[in-house]
């Protein structure tokens, strides 16, 4: 009987000294929400601000509307013809303003980089690539006619977004929302953390884009774009794969001008286009984390080995996943 309570005392004993360790198996024991990402202080600093960039590639479509209110004292200088057959011709006088319309659509490639400011401001820049058709132009009886019925250009330009909605907004709300309810109403305030608890994934923002276009391919050789910066604002909707990819779909408008101009003439006529936009892309973020390598680590959590954080999963699932969320 004394050799069975010494056995258990020695076994209990092991237990405690055990758990008493800061690491079991390589893995702290201690629940830390953030540890340091790298050994070195500078390394640290550079990997938390990695993770505020992002990189993402979209692309879609959309239609256009062109006009052009057409004034020239020198209108048999521009190509312009009557595209309706009537008995008696018509032709363009000196003075004469008319306006010129046409539609079509076009289809846009774009990436571009981000960097995340507070989970506030989304800030980037991008590179896009559009093509697309170019219908003439018609006003009355006349058409203004163009060289080609397809262009090329490519778009330089940065954007700026304002986050709306997302999960921590929500739960602001949701702490707004039951304010009513006091502290001691265990059954209310139980049901606000579970709702604020619960997995969001969705993130609504503002953006907008500026920049410049670069004609590389050009419906007519006497069209050149405007001087003048294009922009675009529309509502852009993210949807979470993991904290680090993400899903999103944007919808607005742009607006743009071109100039139509002659080799003989100082004067020039100016083309007014708005593009109705709707694009879905995917984002991927830049993990500041390191990929758990640690020999026979099978955590596939966020976790802590000798005071550096690591992840155990790739940057396409949830590093802390939840109940329905390993699948």
């Amino acid at each position: 009987m004394r050799r069975v309570y010494f056995t258990m005392f020695v076994c209990l004993l092991g237990f405690q000294t055990l758990l008493a360790q800061d690491d079991i198996f390589g893995i702290d024991s201690k629940a830390r929400d953030k540890g340091r990402k790298s050994q070195s202080n500078i390394g640290n600093v550079f990997r938390n601000a990695v993770s505020n960039f992002s990189f993402e590639m979209s692309s879609g479509g959309s239609f256009h509307t062109n006009q052009m209110q057409f004034f020239s004292q020198f209108p048999n200088q521009y190509p312009i013809k009557q595209y309706r057959n009537l008995e008696e011709p018509q032709s363009i006088a000196a003075g004469d303003t008319i306006s010129f319309n046409s539609n079509q659509i076009a289809i846009p490639i774009n990436l571009g980089v981000k960097l995340n400011l507070f989970n506030t401001l989304m800030v980037g820049a991008g590179y896009g690539r559009e093509l697309g058709k170019m219908d003439n132009l018609r006003g009355g009886d006349f058409e203004f006619q163009f060289e080609n019925a397809n262009y090329t250009l490519d778009r330089v330009f940065g954007s700026v977004g304002l986050v709306v909605y997302d999960a921590r907004k929500r739960a602001k709300f949701l702490n707004w929302r039951y304010r009513q309810f006091s502290t001691n109403n265990i059954y209310m305030q139980s049901e606000k953390n579970q709702r604020i608890r619960q997995n969001y994934p969705w993130r609504f923002l503002i953006e907008a884009e500026f920049g410049n276009l670069y004609m590389r391919k050009s419906f007519d050789g006497r069209v050149l774009p405007s001087e003048d910066p294009f922009y675009n604002v529309g509502l852009r909707v993210e949807r979470e794969f993991s904290e680090y990819a993400r899903f999103f779909a944007k919808t607005g408008v742009e607006f743009r001008n071109y100039n139509f101009g002659t080799e003989n003439l100082d004067e020039f006529q100016n083309i007014k286009q708005n593009l109705y936009l709707a694009q879905i892309g995917i984002s991927i973020s830049l993990p500041g984390t390191k990929r758990c390598k640690v020999h026979g680590c099978g955590v596939v959590m966020r976790h802590v080995h000798d005071g550096i954080e690591y992840r155990g999963s790739s940057i396409f699932n949830f590093q802390n996943r939840k109940v329905g969320q390993w699948y």
